[in-house]
Order: C-alpha cells, then sequence, then structure tokens
C-alpha cells in the first residue's frame, strides 16, 4: 500500500474487497487499477460524517468503513480532496456525493485498520481489477495480537534519573513495533508503580509545547525512581495508535482551530486507537498482574483490567500547562475523560 500497489481483502463469507490507496496512488495507477474508471472511494464513518455524507448516528463509530459511488466528475484530485481533511477549506468539493452498500463490510473495516497500521489516510479506491497481492483479514488481526507478543532482550541501562535501570524489549513475529519497558529499583514484593507511556516523537525528543509527553516521561520516572520500584512501559502507539504523518496532520488540522478529538476523527481515525492489552501483555511476561498505574486517563485503568491485570490503585500525574498546550488539556480533561 505505501508503494502504491492494489491489494485484494479476503474476509470468510464476503466478496473479495480490492482496493489501492488513495493517498499513495496517482492518475496512472489508478487508470492502470480501473480502466474502465468504474470504481468508488472507501472512507471511514468519522470523515463521510465531516463531509455530511452520513448521519452522526453511523459517526458515532468513526472508524466504520462508508462506500461512496463514484460520479462523473470524480477524479484524482477529488478523492485526495474527499480523503484529506487539510484540503477541506482549500477545496471546494463539487457533489453530490451518494453513499452505497458495502458488499464487504468485515473487509471495508479491516482496510481502514490496515491504513492506521500502514500510517496513511484512511480512503481507498475499490472495484479495480484483482491485483496479485491478496490478504486474508486474520492477518491482519494477529498484527495487532497483543497475545503474540514477547521478550526479545533484556539488558542493564543507567539512565539519568535511575542508573539502577533495566531495559527489556518485546516484539512479535507480525509486527515491526518494538515496545520496550524500563524497570527501575528492585522488586519490594508489593504491587509496582506502573506508567505507560505512548510514544510521541515531537515531544519526547524535540520538547514539543503542544502537548505534555515530555515532561510526564521524565516526572513518571522520577516518580518511579522515588517509589523504589516500578516500571515504565514506552509503547510504541505515537499520535494514539494513527502513527507519526497521521498525527502531524492532525497538528496541521488543530492550527485551523480543531481541537484533538476533532481533528483525529476528520481524518477518519477513532479518537483514541491505542491498544492497551499490549501493555498487560508486557506485564504479564514481567511477572506483574498488580500494579498501581500512573495515570489521569480511566481507558488506562479499564484495559489493563480487560486484559487481565488488576490496577489496585490509580495515582494521579498531573504536570502544569503551558500556553500552548492549554486548550489540549483541557480537551483531554472534557472530551476524553481524563481525571486530573
Amino acid at each position: 500500500m505505501r508503494r502504491g500497489w492494489p491489494i485484494a481483502l479476503h474476509a470468510p463469507g464476503e466478496p473479495p474487497l480490492v482496493l489501492l490507496a488513495v493517498e499513495t496512488a496517482d492518475a496512472a495507477r489508478l487508470a492502470a487499477f480501473a480502466s474502465d474508471a468504474d470504481y468508488a472511494v472507501l472512507i471511514s464513518a468519522g470523515r463521510a460524517e465531516t463531509l455530511t455524507l452520513t448521519n452522526q448516528r453511523a459517526a458515532a463509530a468513526p472508524d466504520q468503513p462508508v462506500l461512496i459511488e463514484r460520479a462523473p466528475w470524480f477524479d484524482m484530485a477529488l478523492a485526495t480532496a474527499l480523503a484529506d481533511p487539510q484540503l477541506d477549506l482549500a477545496t471546494p468539493l463539487k457533489g453530490p456525493f451518494r453513499t452505497a452498500a458495502l458488499a464487504s463490510p468485515v473487509a471495508g473495516a479491516a482496510a481502514l485498520r490496515l491504513a492506521r497500521v500502514a500510517g496513511l489516510l484512511p480512503a481507498f479506491f475499490t472495484g479495480g481489477v484483482e491485483p496479485a497481492v491478496a490478504i486474508d483479514v486474520a492477518a491482519i488481526d494477529a498484527h495487532e495480537d497483543a497475545t503474540r507478543l514477547a521478550i526479545a532482550v533484556r539488558a542493564r541501562l543507567p539512565v539519568a534519573q535511575a542508573e539502577d535501570a533495566e531495559i527489556v524489549a518485546f516484539r512479535s513475529p507480525e509486527s515491526a513495533d518494538e515496545h520496550v519497558a524500563l524497570l527501575i529499583g528492585q522488586p519490594t514484593g508489593g504491587p509496582p508503580l506502573v506508567r505507560l507511556h505512548s510514544e510521541c516523537l515531537t515531544g519526547d525528543v524535540l520538547g514539543s509545547l503542544k502537548c505534555d509527553c515530555g515532561p510526564q516521561l521524565d516526572a513518571a520516572i522520577h516518580r518511579i525512581r522515588d517509589a523504589g520500584w516500578g516500571i515504565l512501559l514506552y509503547l510504541r502507539q505515537e499520535g494514539r495508535g494513527i502513527g507519526l504523518v497521521n498525527k502531524l496532520r492532525a497538528y496541521a488540522l488543530q492550527d485551523q482551530g480543531y481541537d484533538t478529538v476533532d481533528a483525529n476523527t476528520r481524518l477518519g481515525f477513532a479518537v483514541d486507537a491505542r491498544d492497551f492489552g499490549v501493555a498487560a501483555r508486557m506485564l504479564v511476561l514481567l511477572g506483574q498482574e498488580r500494579v498501581r498505574l500512573l495515570t489521569n486517563n480511566p481507558a488506562k485503568v479499564a484495559g489493563l483490567e480487560a486484559a487481565g491485570v488488576t490496577v489496585v490503585e490509580r495515582v494521579p500525574h498531573a504536570l502544569p500547562a503551558n500556553p500552548h498546550n492549554a486548550r489540549y488539556l483541557a480537551t483531554k480533561r472534557d472530551r476524553t475523560g481524563h481525571q486530573f
């Protein structure tokens, strides 16, 4: 998909869904994919609601598929504008558009998940010739199966705030994402203080002021060290699971006035696509099934509990706002249930 190649998705009991990712297509690839120009466009319900192509009830599940029938005025530029919300203010859309029933809804939902895994916009041309590359929906499910995760290596890693730390890396056969845990201090026999930290290149490395990720990471290591025993889980789930490029697209939408929740849904993704079952699996592999969780996010507590890890205490983890992230923190409090 990232190379602009068409693929076919197969789900039991459904006809194959033949796809070409809009983001990596061009006019020549589209012509080869559908030489008779008989194609439709698959987008997410969240994006469709933004374009007023579906109702709010359908948009309640923003990562579900919606099929748009091709109209005579469809071309590559119009499909790109349908896919990319950064173009909404600059590209008046030529309509009307009509939605159609999707013959392969399971494969359609899997296609949107696959776009997220690939870091692409969740938008596809459909209806072209079946390509050589075919993928079973079960393979996408396996890619995100937390139970496949295993310890790859562990080593001593003294860090600036904790010289007695050990790092443990985890990976699965299907996924290229390699999650890590930083074990700080020595086990006491009691539940460790645990922080689930999702990767944030802009905040953790570049010192972005748009979020509080970098300060939260530093403060978490400090608090775990002071507790004497604990674990920092560094999860490779950039941008609440949508990837770096799509996160930066969300930043661009925030520059247009949208908050972080609306930016994600306008892109066509769920408000939070992270899988905290990955964190639970890491803790189980480390032999820690009872934890004190350093978080303001009840979804993290629920995610661990649902995967079999008991949270004996939620420990608040709030830091001061700055002029650049005050609205972001307010959005987390008011729209995603964070408890500061």
